[in-house]
């Protein structure tokens, strides 16, 4: 009731009275508000559709703009791949440019192996014919004999000047000698031991005993007599090792009885110091001669001449008799190389 009387009071209020005389003017009035809401209705229309067709433009532009944007990422990574993928083209085109010069550098190698290879076909292919025929292998055999024959004669002439010689009725104090006839192999055959006698060279019994009972009251003459034999026995193998061209391990310094040998090899070990000063060492002499009451440097330049002779025996092919039967490995060098056999070895 009250809100229908609320109502009722607004209504009375809103009531406008109009005269008569200004009903027309009113009414004229009324009648363009009514005109100018129609024309503000109908713009308000229009401006609703053009906003509506400027809304639907923007949309469209905004979904070409995401789109765009979506391309545009699109192409980004497309070109990002592009550029690894050109990377990796240049990478791998030069690794196969360096393979391909590799290979052109192998190529050329090949070749020039192959152009020496043919070569040396062809003068090996020349060798064997030269070989084959009666101026090669036959010609070189000849050759070589005579060469041979060459050293025998040689040989022989230091077997006359040195002759090593079987003495019988030896002493106890003498040097007891055993050769043996070895095979070119290097197999001995046989060992006989000589009977009740013992080596010389050049009439001189090589004795061993200033090595056993050297003293102050020693025979000089026996002194005198080992040196003199180590000398001949020296000489000798200095002069065999030269008609067969073999460089001695342990070289010699010939004197006649007072004859050294030589030790390439430092008897201590040498510092560091000591290298770096000295490059070259000098190498130490062992008389082949006693001097004085000491006998080892002598006893070891006999070892070492022993070496020399084991040295030469291996050359042609023959074992030594060991390391105390220098005699014994002289004469079997000098029959070995006076052999037949030797001459078609």
């Amino acid at each position: 009731m009250e809100q229908n009387q609320a109502k009722k009071a607004i209504n009375q209020e809103d009531v406008k009275v109009v005269q008569w005389e200004d009903f027309e003017q009113e009414l004229a009035r009324l009648l363009s508000l009514s005109s100018a809401l129609n024309e503000a209705k109908e713009k308000k229309a229009l401006l609703q559709e053009k906003l509506h067709s400027l809304i639907q433009v923007e949309a469209e532009s905004l979904s070409q703009s995401n789109e765009l944007d979506e391309m545009r990422e699109r192409l980004e990574s497309r070109e990002l791949v592009m550029g690894n993928l050109s990377m990796h083209s240049k990478v791998v085109e030069e690794k196969v440019k360096k393979q391909e010069e590799q290979l052109n550098t192998e190529i050329r190698s090949l070749l020039i192996a192959g152009t020496g290879l043919s070569l040396a076909s062809k003068r090996l292919t020349e060798a064997k014919e030269l070989l084959a025929g009666d101026s090669g292998y036959i010609r070189l055999k000849n050759l070589q004999k005579l060469l041979r024959l060459r050293q025998q004669y040689m040989v022989s002439q230091v077997s006359m000047l040195y002759p090593v010689k079987v003495v019988i009725g030896h002493s106890h104090e003498q040097e007891l000698e055993a050769f043996t006839s070895s095979s070119r192999s290097g197999n001995s055959s046989g060992s006989k031991h000589l009977d009740q006698g013992s080596l010389s060279i050049s009439g001189l019994q090589f004795t061993m005993l200033p090595f056993t009972k050297m003293s102050f009251f020693t025979d000089k003459k026996e002194v005198q007599r080992f040196a003199t034999a180590l000398g001949y026995v020296a000489h000798a193998v200095s002069l065999v090792a030269y008609y067969l061209e073999v460089p001695l391990r342990y070289s010699l310094r010939l004197g006649g009885s007072r004859s050294y040998i030589r030790d390439c090899a430092p008897s201590i070990e040498p510092t560091s110091s000591e290298l770096l000063l000295s490059t070259d060492l000098k190498p130490m002499e062992f008389p082949l001669f006693l001097e004085g009451q000491d006998t080892t440097r002598a006893a070891y330049a006999v070892f070492l001449l022993n070496k020399d002779l084991e040295q030469l025996l291996n050359f042609i092919g023959v074992e030594s008799l060991g390391p105390r039967h220098v005699l014994a490995n002289l004469k079997e060098l000098l029959t070995t190389i006076l052999s037949p056999e030797y001459l078609d070895t």
